[in-house]
């Protein structure tokens, strides 16, 4: 339960700060988060090889798909995040729990479906406006 709090603020946190600096990238802002939160598995495995190999493939996928965020498409982030949350669901039936810190995938999963949920509702409403202008 504290897990999936601290996600949530942490997630909350994150959105506001951005919100107060009009000036920046935010879809560049959103796919370096997204890429670091893909390479945090790999810090947390490196003592197991095979487990080290997984993580370092899950890091490269959502690394290119916070690159095409940026350079592509939004969506492309937005189902990077929600693709991550559910990672790291999946991650104690496909990897070795016992590498990464305790309740982090409540956690992991919560800031990643918050920023998700936040950059879906952003561009809901560009397209709205765009269709209305």
């Amino acid at each position: 339960m504290n897990a999936t709090l601290i996600g949530i603020s942490a997630g909350v946190f994150t959105l506001l700060i951005f919100a107060f600096f009009k000036r920046l990238d935010k879809d560049l802002i959103y796919g370096l988060i997204l890429a670091a939160i893909g390479f945090l598995y790999v810090g947390y495995t490196w003592s197991n090889i095979s487990a080290l190999i997984m993580n370092l493939l899950q890091a490269l996928f959502f690394l290119m798909l916070a690159y095409f965020g940026v350079k592509k498409n939004s969506y492309y982030l937005i189902a990077g995040y929600f693709l991550h949350g559910l990672w790291d669901f999946m991650y104690g039936h496909v990897g070795d729990p016992g590498l990464i810190p305790p309740d982090y995938d409540w956690f992991c999963s919560t800031y990643d479906f918050i920023i998700g949920f936040y950059l879906l509702m952003l561009k809901f409403q560009m397209n709205r406006n765009v269709g209305n202008g």
